[in-house]
């Protein structure tokens, strides 16, 4: 009866190293999702910063409303 009852235990303590795999397993793309989406967010926020700044630059100075064509 103990050699069953031991192999019992062992084959739960297996499945439940496996649930607690796919668990851990599951977290880590949840973050890496995560992680993608606000780099995602950073990089556009960045990038609308950089245009408005060209934007205020152009006009402050006067540039980009009229071009010399050479010819």
């Amino acid at each position: 009866m103990d050699l069953i009852s031991s192999a019992v235990g062992i084959k739960q303590s297996q499945t439940l190293g496996k649930i607690q795999f796919a668990v851990a397993r599951k977290l880590l793309d949840n973050q890496e999702l995560q992680g993608a989406a606000a780099v995602k967010l950073i990089q556009a926020a960045s990038a609308n910063v950089n245009k408005a700044g060209d934007a205020l630059v152009t006009q402050a100075l006067g540039l980009g409303g009229k071009y010399d064509s050479v010819g």
